[in-house]
């Protein structure tokens, strides 16, 4: 993402669209006795940095928005313009918020001498940025020991720094970040299939999107509980979590993530042999994403779902109702939209392909496709639910096609990639 990314973030934060965000900055400007001229547009010039010093009337209308100064969201005026202070700031206000855009400027700021320590959106905006780096990493690796240690510290940082919040809302915005943090140690857990931590973390995460009135931390939280259950068999209770997070009043606002809602409960059902109700909530997922604006800044955990990663998981719900060749052609398209970052996410594709051609009997092209999952994660240890797709590939292999000798030569080849990985 390119752009004014402190801007998109103070939106992401306070879960504003760029409808609304230039809704209040007009009701700003209008009862400040003023027109209210700003649109869509406007708010998307200034998030991709087309415009990156607003009109003084909209920096103010911004600040009173997100309780932080111009800079802070990403602005910065024009080289000839800037100057050492700014005469419509006011110098307690400046000296407070001058972090906001990250920590270079942090050490410049100077509390009164025995003030308590505050915390506002300077915090917010650094600890979300860390969870962003965290997501980024576990696009390219998958779930691992070490993002998950890193996740559980951001969300002790995060809680500490919300019993010192400067308002009830920045110390929502905290709850949150916490919430979001321990939902990535969850996933972290999930991805490698430690089944038991990752459901002790997910009960933690649904307490604090509970504490923050976050309902897409809630449904996030939800997804992965979906995920959970069928990791563990429980597909009936797979449906229940895919459709408690249907039932979040994010999903009413956001097409966006009722499509996720409706997609974990179409792979709900297929576990469970539901043919006609799997087929009629990927009808809805597919609806609904229809419906989506994808430009909308939303939490990078959300990053890995849109039209390739539905695809993807249209395969799984075909494959398991006994669609083979439907699943193999929805693979095969998943594959080639699924952008590059998304590493593990590509891997597990490649392998749901392969799972597909060997159902329908090719066995020497499957074999051929599993074989690429490595290569696609080389560097990387491999994340639980990848050895464990490999591992029904394998079992299925040996059913279907004991004797033949690329079961063989490929059983000889999972053996030692196994060892080294």
């Amino acid at each position: 993402m390119t752009g004014n990314q402190s801007l998109h973030g103070a939106m992401r934060e306070t879960g504003l669209t760029q409808t609304e965000l230039a809704g209040k900055v007009n009701t700003y400007l209008i009862t400040a006795g003023y027109e209210g001229t700003v649109s869509d547009r406007t708010v998307r010039n200034w998030l991709t940095g087309r415009t990156t010093w607003p009109h003084p009337r909209q920096r103010a209308a911004l600040e009173a928005v997100f309780g932080c100064t111009a800079s802070g969201l990403g602005f910065s005026p024009p080289v000839r313009s800037r100057r050492i202070s700014d005469p419509e700031e006011d110098p307690l206000r400046r000296r407070n918020f001058l972090a906001a855009a990250g920590g270079t400027t942090a050490a410049v700021t100077v509390p009164f001498v025995g003030a308590p320590p505050r915390v506002g959106t300077s915090d917010v905006l650094r600890l979300r940025s860390g969870l962003d780096e965290l997501m980024a990493l576990d696009d390219t690796r998958g779930g691992h020991e070490g993002l998950e240690r890193a996740a559980l510290a951001g969300a002790t940082e995060a809680l500490e720094k919300q019993k010192l919040g400067a308002t009830q809302r920045i110390r929502l915005r905290l709850f949150s970040i916490a919430a979001d943090y321990t939902a990535t140690a969850a996933w972290s857990a999930l991805d490698a299939r430690q089944s038991d931590r990752a459901h002790v973390l997910l009960g933690k995460a649904l307490y604090l999107s509970g504490m923050a009135q976050d309902p897409v931390a809630e449904l996030r939280v939800w997804n992965s509980y979906a995920m959970l259950a069928h990791q563990r068999g429980e597909h009936r209770e797979a449906v229940d979590s895919a459709q408690a997070a249907q039932a979040t009043s994010i999903t009413r606002r956001d097409p966006f993530f009722a499509s996720l809602a409706h997609a974990r409960t179409a792979i709900g059902h297929s576990n469970r042999g539901d043919r006609r109700a799997a087929i009629r909530s990927l009808g809805y997922a597919r609806e609904a994403l229809g419906k989506g604006d994808l430009t909308e800044p939303r939490p990078s955990w959300a990053a890995f779902y849109g039209p390739a990663e539905l695809t993807a998981m249209t395969a799984i719900v075909r494959d398991r109702i006994g669609d083979f060749a439907e699943a193999e052609a929805a693979s095969h398209q998943a594959l080639g939209v699924i952008p590059e970052q998304f590493r593990r996410n590509r891997a597990l594709a490649t392998m749901r392909l392969a799972l597909a051609q060997l159902h329908q009997r090719d066995i020497d092209q499957s074999c051929a496709t599993a074989s690429t999952a490595f290569a696609l994660m080389k560097g990387a240890p491999l994340p639980g639910r990848i050895r464990s797709l490999m591992g029904d590939h394998y079992r299925d292999l040996i059913t279907l096609a004991p004797d033949a000798a690329v079961a063989r030569e490929w059983a000889d080849r999972h053996r030692a990639e196994w060892s080294r990985l």
